[in-house]
């Protein structure tokens, strides 16, 4: 089963926690303090793998997670780090941020990696907290969680080449004629469920792949028929080849079909509708009379646009049209068709400035990730912690804040999910 759209949840391992240890040894009645680090959590990357070519593998499979850092021990021992997740994409898979729809990585490129998730930082030992004033102290830091996010993979296929049109023009049996592709082929429409791929040869040796993208239909960018799950496909094409029916075996107008897909192109994307056309009049072995294909000739001309007339049936006209793509394609840039402007790397903010100290009736509440990692390296039950602590909230300017909201002695605080006594 071919499957090219699906969202997945990822989360980087935690941090591990530091440690409140002290030096034992013989002879040595009261060692200094030896609290090794807690190892830092393991990052998320995503990684391109040649085997791949679906995102099938994420169907049941939902959640990822790295490994979590080990706590520190005695002795400076710090944690091991966790190990981090690679997670193997087929090659064209742009990863979105879920809530923000942006885009955070684009993996185009063979063995592409790219680091998406960061892990937890490991908290620090009691050693760390060591001062010339305070020489034993009896507490430690706590490592910090890892980061959870929902995000979207959007497999975009790579070809030189997509095939435009409505149902039943064509595309698959021409695809059939120029590569080793077998797409199904039937005299119905929405025949071609999925995207295929092949590999046209020229006699000069020159190759280039070719994707029959299934029957866009008029609302094909509101999701309308098989709709936008299929014109993701085109965006990383550097030539389009439009497919027209001219028999008029089912009484089809080629110019409005024209107009039709490429208006559709324009609404899903503004470049993409500017990305170089070749119309490629089909089924001429079946024209009736050659009205249509006169106006269709006129259409090309008028847009500027070079016209071929073929016929996927018996050949007719499928050389000429090959060789004029593969002269065509060499004059074309390869350039990244999928604009990644800042490419996002979440991680855990590296400053503890993030709190909102606020008051509810008699109540004085301070929150935030500053707070909560404030409060993993407290032991309240330690006179030296808690001078430590009342010392980081006012460096923070927590201690001001709460002044200026009218906090008195004796007043109750949450501090993060602590109930105290406020002390000046």
């Amino acid at each position: 089963m071919f499957t090219d759209y699906t969202k997945i949840i990822i989360k980087s391992g935690d941090g591990g926690n530091g440690v409140a240890t002290f030096r034992r040894e013989k002879y040595v009645a009261a060692g200094g303090p030896d609290g090794g680090d807690g190892g830092k959590g393991g990052d998320i990357y995503f990684q391109v793998d040649k085997d791949k070519n679906t995102l099938i593998d994420f169907r049941y499979n939902k959640k990822f997670k790295a490994g979590n850092g080990e706590n520190g021990s005695g002795n400076h021992c710090n944690g091991k780090y966790g190990d981090d997740l690679y997670i193997k994409v087929p090659i064209g898979t742009v990863i979105k941020d879920a809530e923000t729809n942006k885009v955070i990585a684009d993996l185009s490129t063979p063995n592409q990696t790219e680091l998406v998730l960061k892990g937890g930082r490991g908290g620090r030992g009691n050693s760390h907290f060591a001062t010339s004033t305070r020489q034993a102290p009896r507490f430690s830091e706590d490592g910090d969680k890892g980061e959870e996010k929902e995000v979207i993979l959007e497999l975009k296929l790579l070809a030189d080449v997509g095939l435009l049109g409505f149902p039943n023009v064509g595309k698959s049996t021409f695809l059939s004629k120029v590569t080793d592709a077998k797409p199904k082929i039937a005299n119905y429409h929405f025949t071609t469920l999925e995207p295929n791929l092949g590999v046209v040869k020229t006699k000069g040796g020159d190759g280039f792949v070719i994707a029959d993208i299934p029957g866009i239909i008029e609302g094909a960018s509101e999701g309308v028929g098989l709709g936008i799950q299929f014109l993701r496909h085109v965006e990383r094409t550097r030539l389009l080849l439009h497919f027209i029916d001219v028999s008029g075996e089912e009484g089809r107008d080629p110019i409005q079909d024209y107009k039709t897909i490429n208006q559709e192109l324009k609404k899903y994307s503004e470049k993409l509708a500017t990305r170089k056309q070749i119309i490629v009049a089909t089924k001429i072995d079946s024209m009736q009379d050659e009205t249509k294909y006169k106006e269709l000739e006129e259409l090309a001309k008028k847009e500027n646009l070079e016209i071929y007339k073929i016929s996927s049936v018996t050949g007719e006209g499928v050389e000429k049209l090959i060789d004029y793509v593969a002269k065509t394609l060499k004059t074309l840039p390869k350039e990244d068709l999928i604009e990644v402007e800042d490419r996002i790397v979440y991680t855990l903010p590296e400053k503890d400035q993030e709190w909102e100290v606020k008051k509810e009736g008699d109540i004085f509440y301070v929150t935030g990730r500053a707070v909560d990692r404030l409060m993993g390296r407290i032991n309240i039950e330690d006179n030296e912690s808690m001078y430590y602590f009342h010392k980081c909230l006012k460096n923070m300017g927590i201690d001001d804040k709460l002044k200026e909201l009218g906090i008195c002695e004796g007043d109750t605080v949450f501090i993060s999910d602590w109930e105290l006594e406020w002390q000046d």
